[in-house]
C-alpha cells in the first residue's frame, strides 16, 4: 500500500507556519513530508521563499515524520559539494529518514548567480556529475574531483550519517526519467502517468520507491476555492518548458494571465468532495507510485488536515 504525504510549500508560507503544518500533518495521520526547495516564489501572491535547509533542521525537532526534498537543484545556484554538506547534515539531525530530491531546476531559482542557463540537455549532464560528487562526499571520504562543470579540491564531510543519503533524481519527460532509473535511489514525478512509472522499472529502477504529488484546495465553498488556486498556483497550468525558462516572478504572472479559472476548475479538485479528493491520489497509487503526497493550497489549513485524517485517508488505507 504507498504511503501518504503532505507536501510542504516554501513558496506559500513561511517557517513557523512550514513546523506548525508538518506538526499538524504528523497529528492528522500523514506518514512523510516533502519540502520544496526555491530561492523565489513563482509569483508575488504567493509571497514566501525561505531557505529550505534552515527549515528542514527545525522539522528535525518538531517531528519525527521522514523529510525528502521536492526537489533540490545542485547544479547552478548551489555547488554540489555544499549541496551534499546540507544534505548530509540533514539526515544526521532528521529522526526519521532524509531523501535528497534532486532536479535540474528552473532558471527562475537557479540564474540569480548570473550564470548562464543551460540547455535541458546539459542541464541533465551537470545533474549527473554533481550525483557522482555528491556520493563520493556521502562516503566520509577525501574528494577530489575535476569534471567537465565540477571542480572539487581536498574535500570531506566529517558530518556524515551512517548510510549515504538516498538521491531521488526528477523526471518529467524520457531522458530524465532514464537517468533517474540509471542512477537515481528513486524517482520522483508530478504526474500520475503509469507510463513513466514503467519505463523507470524497466530502465533499472527496479523495487526502488517512486514518489509523486499534487496539490489541492480544501474548502467549503468550490467556487472560492477555485479563485484562490486561479490566484496563487495558476502557473502550474502553464505549457510545456516554460516553468524551466522563465527568469522571474514577474514573468510568470504575465505567462498566468493566459490561465482561466475554468482551467483551473478542470484540473486541480477544488472543494469538501470527499471522493474527488480520495479520486486525486488513487490516481498516483493505480499508477504504480510508493509515496504520494498533497498540499493545501486554500488558507483553511485546520479544516483540511481534520478533513484528511477524518475523512480521506481512512479511505485511501482501506482501498490498499
Amino acid at each position: 500500500m504507498p504511503e501518504y504525504g503532505y507536501f510542504l510549500s516554501c513558496e506559500q508560507y513561511g517557517p513557523a507556519e512550514l513546523i506548525e503544518q508538518a506538526r499538524m500533518a504528523e497529528q492528522a495521520g500523514f506518514q512523510a513530508l516533502w519540502i520544496s526547495d526555491h530561492f523565489h516564489p513563482w509569483n508575488d501572491a504567493q509571497g514566501q521563499s525561505p531557505f529550505v535547509w534552515s527549515v528542514i533542521g527545525a522539522l528535525s525537532e518538531a517531528v519525527s515524520l521522514p523529510v525528502g526534498t521536492a526537489v533540490t537543484c545542485p547544479t547552478v545556484r548551489t555547488h554540489p559539494a555544499v549541496v551534499a554538506q546540507a544534505a548530509a547534515t540533514s539526515a544526521v539531525m532528521s529522526p526519521g529518514e532524509f531523501r535528497l530530491g534532486v532536479g535540474t531546476g528552473e532558471a527562475l531559482n537557479e540564474h540569480i548567480v548570473g550564470a548562464h542557463w543551460p540547455p535541458a540537455h546539459v542541464r541533465l549532464e551537470m545533474l549527473e556529475e554533481s550525483i557522482q560528487v555528491m556520493r563520493r562526499l556521502f562516503s566520509g571520504e577525501e574528494v577530489n574531483h575535476h569534471g567537465t562543470h565540477y571542480t572539487v579540491e581536498n574535500a570531506r564531510l566529517y558530518t556524515v550519517p551512517d548510510e549515504p543519503v538516498p538521491i531521488d533524481i526528477s523526471g518529467f519527460g524520457p531522458a530524465a526519467t532514464k537517468l533517474a532509473a540509471r542512477v537515481g535511489d528513486g524517482y520522483i514525478t508530478m504526474m500520475p502517468e503509469a507510463p513513466m512509472v514503467e519505463q523507470y522499472r524497466k530502465g533499472g529502477g527496479g523495487g526502488k520507491p517512486v514518489s509523486g504529488g499534487t496539490k489541492v484546495c480544501y474548502g467549503t465553498d468550490r467556487d472560492a476555492c477555485v479563485r484562490t488556486v486561479h490566484r496563487l498556483w495558476a502557473n502550474e497550468q502553464l505549457p510545456g518548458e516554460l516553468g524551466q525558462v522563465l527568469p522571474s516572478p514577474k514573468h510568470f504572472e504575465q505567462a498566468q494571465t493566459l490561465v482561466t479559472e475554468d482551467m483551473v476548475r478542470k484540473n486541480r479538485v477544488c472543494g469538501d468532495d470527499v471522493d474527488e479528493h480520495v479520486a486525486e491520489l488513487r490516481r498516483f497509487a493505480d499508477a504504480g507510485f510508493d509515496r504520494i503526497y498533497v498540499n493545501q493550497i486554500g488558507p483553511d489549513l485546520r479544516g483540511f488536515f481534520d478533513f484528511y485524517r477524518t475523512k480521506v485517508l481512512p479511505q485511501l488505507q482501506q482501498a490498499g
